[in-house]
């Protein structure tokens, strides 16, 4: 919101169309004038205030004088379209950075965005794992890598996944207001089942998403099929145990008659033998859901990725389950774009 008294400039890109009325007020303007900049925001992506055509002149002169657009500024691109994707740092107005990925392929085109600065989380597979937790990032913030990236993209984004840096349910409010504007009619007009929120499993989290009956997709990363397994690589299990992320999955289902997607990361010789693919059937087998299977992306540490062979072995044995199962393989991993490998090293990010 606005606070003329402090003389704190606000940044436009993260507010809501009340909260955008709210300010004007604060600026002695009329509130319909929230509506008329709500949409030059997000829904023309301008960055100059000169660019609102049916603002009078007098209100962009206090505009620019006392607000801004954006917050944060791409600073480096890593890779080429022509290969299909494409990485993104961006730097912040505190100095930090985050990474997000434009992806190309055929008709769609999907953007992965971080909600974090560094993760707290701490899977021992991810390399944003392996950076220090800063903070999270603000709505706003999430929502301008979108907009940028639209910006350099050559085709209109159809896909969102929050599956960049951080863990989103543990920015759930921002997460939460990020995936709301991106969705909003009169801006962005994303549609909800376009948006995909991935959590490596807060169950509260899971819990209040259902509750509140959020349209996004959801997506959990399970990536062990036992209690014990799942400890080894996913130190969130000690408090949040596996019995009840599959019940608050369950309960979700249940609720929203909507199917949930499990992440699952092979590794290997740690969830990739066929006794473990034994296990996920049984595991899940009364849940309809959607099971992607991704083989393991090496950020150089102790975890490999598992052969063609064993990966085949491990989808053939679920080719009589009652759920979808696909093999994605991640788009960028030559630029350090795969899923599990954003990670920035900078002075305040290291």
């Amino acid at each position: 919101m606005f606070y003329a008294e402090k003389k704190k400039k606000v940044h436009w890109v993260g507010m809501t169309l009340q909260e955008m009325e709210v300010t004007l007020e604060h600026m002695d303007e009329p509130k319909y004038r929230a509506k008329q900049i709500f949409q030059w925001v997000y829904k023309h992506n301008i960055t100059r205030f000169d660019e609102m055509k049916n603002i009078p002149k007098s209100l962009i002169k206090k505009l620019e004088e006392k607000s801004n657009i954006r917050s944060i500024l791409p600073s480096k691109i890593t890779g080429n379209l022509t290969s299909g994707t494409q990485k993104y740092l961006f730097t912040l107005k505190d100095g930090n950075a985050v990474e997000a990925v434009l992806m190309k392929d055929k008709k769609r085109t999907t953007v992965c965005l971080s909600t974090q600065i560094g993760c707290a989380v701490g899977c021992r597979f991810c390399a944003t794992g392996t950076m220090t937790y800063q903070r999270n990032l603000m709505a706003g913030e999430i929502v301008e890598q979108f907009l940028y990236l639209q910006d350099l993209s050559k085709s209109t984004i159809t896909n969102v996944v929050f599956m960049g840096m951080g863990e989103p349910f543990l920015n759930y409010q921002n997460s939460i207001k990020a995936a709301n504007l991106l969705n909003a009619k009169n801006g962005i007009n994303l549609g909800a089942r376009r948006i995909t929120i991935s959590t490596a499993g807060i169950v509260p989290k899971i819990i209040r998403f259902t509750e509140e009956k959020h349209r996004f997709k959801l997506a959990i990363s399970l990536n062990g099929t036992s209690q014990k397994s799942r400890e080894k690589t996913m130190p969130i299990t000690e408090t949040y145990s596996l019995k009840s992320l599959m019940e608050s999955a369950q309960n979700y289902y249940e609720s929203s008659k909507r199917m949930i997607t499990f992440e699952y990361v092979l590794l290997k010789n740690v969830n990739d033998s066929i006794n473990d693919a034994k296990q996920l059937k049984q595991l899940i087998a009364g849940l309809p859901c959607k099971v992607n299977l991704i083989p393991y992306n090496e950020i150089g540490g102790a975890y490999e990725r598992p052969s063609d062979k064993q990966l085949q072995l491990f989808y053939s044995e679920l080719q009589d389950a009652r759920f979808t199962v696909t093999i994605r393989h991640s788009k960028g991993t030559t630029i350090d774009a795969g899923c599990g490998q954003l990670v920035v090293k900078t002075k305040k990010g290291n």
